[in-house]
């Protein structure tokens, strides 16, 4: 018996590459999280951007709070078993009013894993609708296998690489997933999916937190990923401590170390080597 999704959405997920929305916490939490994440910022002067935005929950003790919340594993379980790990968090923040976008892709693209077992809870921390520019998926496109991509490093594009799928998108059959504030959706690694600008004059900000069962391997490389629930017995990834702070002095170093590794994975085949290499091309954004 699920623990909190129905049968009903567990076979969304099997047959369609998503779940949306699913209530993980009230609204005034999420606003809680949202202003830590700003309070920060306020302190640094402005946006929380480049590696910072990847990564995070080595860096602040609130996006790990969230990477292990209760609800949101109890849903990753559901789906793919008990022995779970976090294998990366992304921020995606669009500001207000701005042209920044996700293009068509689908995530497992340079990721470098073993199996496509692998989703991703994407937490609203803001709106998130027709007009911030919410996501959309394509459902069913999780079955096919991996699609070819090109590789833009669009200024305006919030992918690592700009990444785009290199076939044409049938978008009328795309699914929009307004969030509110404290929801979540879950998408399948290979789902196609992609996001407008922000038009509103707020900003729209996601945390999306990536989940695989412990049997995942990375292929090209040392990797890494924080245990979350169960046990491992695999040990193919190195295993991540949790910060009791933000932007601990050793975690801070940490991280900083596992995004210079990591670029030599997500970059392979560009000629980029390094974070610094990756920033300079437009990445990291």
């Amino acid at each position: 018996m699920p623990k909190l999704l129905t049968d009903a959405q567990v076979t969304q997920f099997r047959e369609q590459g998503y779940v949306s929305p699913i209530r993980v916490m009230s609204a005034e939490a999420a606003v809680a999280v949202r202003e830590r994440l700003e309070a920060y910022e306020r302190s640094t002067g402005g946006p929380l951007r480049g590696n910072l935005r990847h990564k995070s929950h080595l860096l602040f003790r609130f996006v790990s709070d969230l990477v292990h919340h209760e609800r949101i594993v109890d849903a990753i379980e559901d789906l793919y078993g008990p022995d779970l790990l976090c294998w990366n968090t992304n921020f995606f923040i669009k500001e207000a009013a701005n042209p920044a976008f996700v293009s068509w892709h689908q995530d497992s693209t340079y990721w470098g894993l073993s199996t496509p077992d692998v989703v991703t809870a994407w937490i609203a921390l803001s709106r998130s609708d027709e007009v911030s520019g919410a996501m959309s998926v394509i459902p069913g496109t999780h079955r096919m296998d991996q699609i070819p991509h090109r590789d833009t490093f669009d200024d305006r594009n919030l992918l690592t690489r700009g990444q785009e799928v290199a076939v044409d998108v049938d978008a009328s059959k795309a699914v929009r997933l307004d969030l509110e504030p404290g929801e979540m959706s879950l998408h399948h690694v290979r789902i196609v999916h992609g996001s407008p600008p922000n038009a509103s004059a707020d900003r729209r900000i996601g945390l999306a937190i990536r989940y695989v069962p412990t049997s995942v391997r990375q292929l090209h490389g040392e990797d890494s990923a924080t245990l979350v629930r169960g046990t491992d017995t695999y040990r193919s990834f190195e295993h991540e401590p949790v910060p009791s702070s933000d932007m601990q002095p050793d975690m801070v170093a940490l991280h900083a170390a596992i995004a210079e590794r990591n670029a030599r994975i997500l970059y392979r085949g560009t000629g980029i080597g390094s974070y610094d290499d990756a920033k300079a091309k437009g990445a990291f954004r």
